[in-house]
């Protein structure tokens, strides 16, 4: 092992590269290993690793040692920092595991953390920027909404609220890929609203799409967690929503209730909006249970609603 200790900032690459030539043949074989896979080393034990890497978990213990660090331990924790926020659900997950719950308990314990977003999410809102969005929303020539991963899943639930009020909501998330995205907004311009959603991990096709509706003079409006968000600073209106949850990279269900909350301040806010919930109706009636009896002209008696002023 070396005496001379590594500065506290150097990466695990650089301390790697710097102990490349005294390092074992076995200890090189665990080196090639963990710069080939840094991020999936950032979330194994070292058992894992020993035999990821083709090693015995001591020779595993000693490569750590080789590179001035206490142990395993601490050169995993290393590791983690450098890929922070992209190994914590996982260490969290991890966490949590480790200790003893009945199922019951991680029910208990999913429903509470979802609970606390979603109060967390209410209590921090900016209405002033809650008005401002939805504003951008009903007054919008064409909407573009882009998320992927499984903000894809949420983009399409917020394109479905929107629809109903909206004259032209396009999702960008398709079968196609993100080069259709990019050329579907090339027909964007500034009678547009472009919306964005993302939260940890962050993906490089959202952000990279709503620098191209930017360019292209769309309003912008996203959904993400903090105001550290790639997205927020090319956000002409930003709402967050709190997403941390032990169990999953994030709690969707807060952000589900976000928008749950969006779209009905839109559909409360859109010209005609009982007259777009009849026509929807009757449009529908076809394939809803028991609605083929429905009279022709019976969205006709749905109260109307007051508006928001």
């Amino acid at each position: 092992m070396s005496t001379k200790a590594a500065p506290p900032s150097t990466t695990v690459a650089q301390r790697i590269a710097q102990a490349l030539p005294r390092l074992t043949r076995s200890h090189r074989q665990v080196a090639d290993y963990v710069l080939q896979h840094p991020l999936q080393v950032a979330t194994l034990p070292i058992d894992e690793l020993a035999t990821a890497a083709g090693v015995s978990v001591a020779t595993a213990n000693r490569f750590a040692r080789a590179l001035d660090y206490d142990g395993y331990a601490t050169f995993r924790a290393e590791l983690v920092r450098g890929f922070d926020p992209l190994a914590a659900p996982v260490e969290r997950l991890r966490g949590k595991l480790e200790k003893p719950s009945t199922v019951a308990e991680v029910f208990a314990a999913a429903l509470d953390e979802t609970s606390r977003n979603i109060a967390a999410t209410r209590q921090s809102l900016d209405y002033a920027a809650c008005e401002a969005a939805v504003t951008h929303i009903t007054q919008a020539r064409s909407i573009y909404i882009a998320g992927f991963g499984a903000s894809a899943w949420l983009s399409g639930l917020l394109q479905h609220g929107l629809d109903a009020s909206c004259q032209d909501v396009r999702l960008l998330a398709g079968p196609s890929g993100i080069t259709h995205a990019a050329r579907t907004l090339t027909h964007a311009g500034p009678q547009d609203l472009f919306i964005a959603l993302s939260f940890p991990r962050y993906l490089t096709d959202t952000v990279a799409l709503t620098r191209i509706a930017r360019e292209r003079g769309c309003a912008v409006v996203v959904l993400t967690d903090r105001p550290s968000s790639p997205l927020a600073p090319l956000a002409d209106v930003a709402l967050y929503c709190h997403t941390e949850t032990s169990f999953r990279a994030n709690c969707e269900t807060a952000v589900l209730g976000l928008i749950e909350a969006l779209t009905s301040a839109v559909a409360l806010r859109a010209p005609d909006a009982v007259g777009s919930a009849g026509r929807i109706l009757q449009a529908l009636r076809p394939w809803l249970h028991g609605g083929q009896g429905m009279p022709p002209g019976q969205d006709s008696a749905i109260e109307p609603q007051k508006k928001i002023a």
